[in-house]
């Protein structure tokens, strides 16, 4: 059953296939939420704050719209409150925090499993990091696209723009992350700078 075939059931008071929506989306919404905040604690907080505004608002739901769009919508907009109400700001990366960092992996051996994972991690979280100094709308478009695999009129939808708003933002968020990305000096797997 699709997810707005789903959510009419539960309109319709059968709330134990609210479980069903939540397994579908749980994983998917915390690695959206993470990105987006930083924090996996205050993610899963949020993920949950957004399936118990979804289950209140069950009656408001229209079926003629998309759940998806509608889900990410909510979650979206919860996820900038937690960051209204903390004030939370990510640490920059500087050029000292990435001397630093590859100082680190120096001591491991080259091509072991434990540094590959390293890198793969700090390449994540440098990713992470990129996403927090873009415009907030290209970042959130990216991390719906590409995170969530959202298509892009479900893009729109969630973010409340036109079809081609969504577009642009996907694009010029990839421009901006490239810049930021040539700009950028990773390890390789031997842990020398490339």
């Amino acid at each position: 059953m699709n997810d707005n075939g789903l959510m009419q059931r539960v309109q319709a008071g059968a709330h134990q296939r609210f479980d069903e929506l939540v397994n579908r989306y749980r994983s998917v919404l915390l690695r959206v939420a993470e990105s987006k905040l930083g924090d996996a604690s205050r993610a899963e907080d949020v993920v949950q704050e957004t399936f118990l505004a979804v289950f209140a608002a069950r009656q408001s739901f229209n079926p003629d719209m998309s759940f998806r769009a509608w889900i990410w919508t909510i979650l979206l907009n919860l996820c900038r409150r937690d960051i209204k109400r903390r004030a939370v700001s990510l640490p920059s990366v500087t050029s000292d925090s990435i001397d630093q960092t590859h100082t680190e992996h120096a001591g491991f051996a080259p091509g072991s499993t434990v540094l590959k994972e390293i890198l793969v991690a700090e390449q994540n979280q440098q990713l992470h990091q990129w996403l927090q100094l873009l415009p907030e709308t290209q970042a959130d478009a990216l991390r719906l696209r590409f995170f969530a695999g959202l298509k892009f009129q479900e893009i729109a939808q969630a973010m409340s723009c036109s079809l081609n708003g969504a577009k642009m933002r996907v694009k010029n968020g990839l421009v901006k992350l490239s810049a930021m990305a040539q700009q950028y000096q990773p390890l390789d797997s031997e842990g020398d700078i490339r």
